[in-house]
């Protein structure tokens, strides 16, 4: 095994640990805001079900991000994925530091752009895989907002001859059962994510071409579980705190509904069509929905406003800095 090899890998290690570090917590972070769970409770929860999705859910995913850019074989296309691994770490790492939750999945998309773009110009894009980026950006975060907004405006007038008592028992129970699924779409969507980028560069140092549908052995899935789960077990709880406690204060049956709907977008479309998902935002907008179809002014709307302006921003930020860090490691080996 080369040592290009070793280091691209150990990258993409690092960018598996990042996301179970601050991405998982957007998952569990409704269940903790409404104290169905501890923080505690919710990240094992969390780190149980991450595996699950990993192991679950097929490739699809795994092969729209490994066919996203074209930047040849051999080992030194290795070096631009190198550059954008390490630009996503910077990013997320950059962004938890202010507890503001950004989208690992678009850092990870922008950043292989920007590395392909500066290593095999605007003819690395494939623009089948790059059509599905941007269905996966509407769906997030149009459908996650008005979807979470339908179903708790449903649920909410189903029961809502049910004593207050009881229906926070009930949906106390839902929430430990819609938080796991949420846990599990994590781990289908981000996991498949990273696994993809795991097999390219595998592929890429064998001299190999990407196959339209990526093959993922069990090591693979096996280790980046593991990684995630170490990842998520660390925690993000300022990110809890900014999702959870800051941009909305949701009731149980909110908290069930914004999950239900947000984790069913993700499993849909990583099943169906290979579409790739950011938690983060199909998470938020969901939450949004639910604090919105109570009262508008449920929703911090100044909190929803920068995190929005950070998740507009990670797009062309991690691209410029996978450019950026593509053209430095050229430069340097």
């Amino acid at each position: 095994m080369s040592l290009a090899l070793i280091v691209a890998l150990l990258l993409v290690c690092a960018s598996i640990f990042v996301n179970g570090w601050t991405d998982a917590p957007n998952a569990i972070a409704t269940v903790v805001s409404t104290r169905v769970l501890s923080p505690r409770a919710a990240v094992l929860m969390a780190t149980a079900f991450n595996l699950v999705g990993i192991m679950c859910f097929g490739t699809a995913v795994a092969s729209t991000i490994a066919n996203l850019v074209n930047v040849g074989t051999g080992s030194n296309p290795l070096i631009a994925i190198c550059a954008a691994q390490l630009s996503i770490v910077i990013w997320s790492v950059s962004a938890w530091k202010f507890g503001i939750p950004t989208s690992e999945s678009h850092a990870l998309i922008a950043g292989l752009m920007g590395s392909g773009i500066a290593y095999n110009g605007f003819s690395a894009f494939k623009l089948a895989e790059f059509q599905k980026v941007l269905w996966g950006i509407v769906i997030s975060t149009i459908v996650g907002f008005f979807a979470a907004y339908v179903v708790t405006k449903v649920i909410g007038f189903l029961f809502c001859r049910m004593k207050r008592a009881k229906a926070n028992r009930f949906f106390s129970l839902g929430q430990i059962a819609s938080a796991a699924l949420m846990a599990t779409s994590h781990g289908a969507q981000d996991g498949q994510k990273f696994m993809g980028v795991f097999v390219l560069v595998i592929l890429l140092a064998n001299n190999q071409p990407v196959p339209a549908t990526v093959h993922i052995d069990i090591w693979i899935m096996l280790l980046c579980s593991l990684v995630m789960a170490v990842g998520t077990s660390v925690g993000g709880y300022r990110i809890i705190k900014t999702m959870g406690i800051d941009m909305v204060k949701l009731e149980k049956y909110q908290g069930f509904s914004a999950e239900i709907v947000a984790s069913l977008c993700m499993l849909v479309t990583t099943v169906c069509s290979g579409i790739p998902l950011s938690t983060t935002n199909t998470k938020g907008t969901a939450m949004m929905g639910a604090g919105a179809a109570r009262r508008f002014s449920d929703v911090n709307w100044g909190i929803a406003k920068e995190m929005v302006m950070a998740w507009v921003l990670t797009f062309p930020a991690c691209l410029i800095l996978g450019y950026a860090m593509t053209k430095l490691f050229i430069l340097i080996f």
